[in-house]
């Protein structure tokens, strides 16, 4: 194997920082819409509650896979008539875009989950407490309930992270350039495809590691108070 792997090393370079960019999107996204869910799911109106339910149910009752699909080429139709009624007729949503938005959905029905089993962990005297301090329900949840509830649900989210990182490979079938779609065009070319899969997993397997690490971090960081009060 050449130490600069036919001269693709670059190209995997520059397909892991794409695969990074697309994964930190996608998550800052699904975490709003897993929020949101969760309190849909949490509130006491009936409608929220079905939509949060209706959300969940769909988006993980689908594959990641088809997501992407549906999303890149069923929106086809819809952004050409949005471009026209702008003026744009060439307006279309390109491969990074919607592999954020099927990814960031994906993970978002799978978070909604997580924050929901969160925020019913939380005792409810916490929040009979904060009535009592005479706070808004606006500063019970920033103040009291969202603290606690990220402590629960980090490990959690922690894993899904983990999904999603290698999810990213999915977006490879519709064009982006992230590692899987570098390593496929570097085997076509070389016809050396253990070398470049290979490679690949362990891109995938270093990613992860870091991710694991910052997530170990954020864990310990978001535990302090409660293991100084527990003692």
């Amino acid at each position: 194997m050449n130490i600069d792997l036919y001269g693709f090393g670059p190209a995997l370079a520059a397909g892991a920082l794409m695969t990074v960019k697309l994964a930190l999107s996608a998550l800052c996204l699904g975490l709003v819409l897993g929020l949101l869910g969760a309190l849909a799911k949490t509130s006491p109106y009936k409608p929220l509650q079905w939509l949060g339910g209706t959300y969940s149910t769909l988006v993980r009752g689908i594959p990641e896979l088809l997501w992407v699909l549906l999303i890149y080429f069923g929106t086809v139709n819809l952004m050409r008539a949005l471009g026209e009624f702008f003026g744009n007729p060439d307006l279309e949503l390109n491969a990074f875009a919607a592999g954020v938005i099927a990814l960031g959905l994906c993970f978002g029905a799978y978070a909604t989950e997580v924050f929901r089993g969160a925020i019913l962990a939380i005792p409810k005297g916490h929040r009979e407490a904060g009535v009592a301090l005479g706070l808004s329900k606006f500063r019970i949840f920033t103040r009291l309930i969202m603290p606690q509830m990220w402590r629960i649900a980090l490990p959690g989210l922690g894993n899904l992270f983990m999904i999603l990182m290698k999810d990213t490979a999915l977006v490879s079938v519709i064009g982006l350039e992230e590692i899987m779609r570098h390593a496929q065009i570097a085997v076509n070319f070389s016809k050396q495809a253990f070398t470049f899969y290979m490679f690949a997993a362990f891109m995938y397997l270093g990613l992860t590691i870091l991710a694991m690490t910052g997530m170990h971090f954020l864990e310990k960081r978001a535990a302090r108070g409660f293991a100084r009060s527990t003692q």
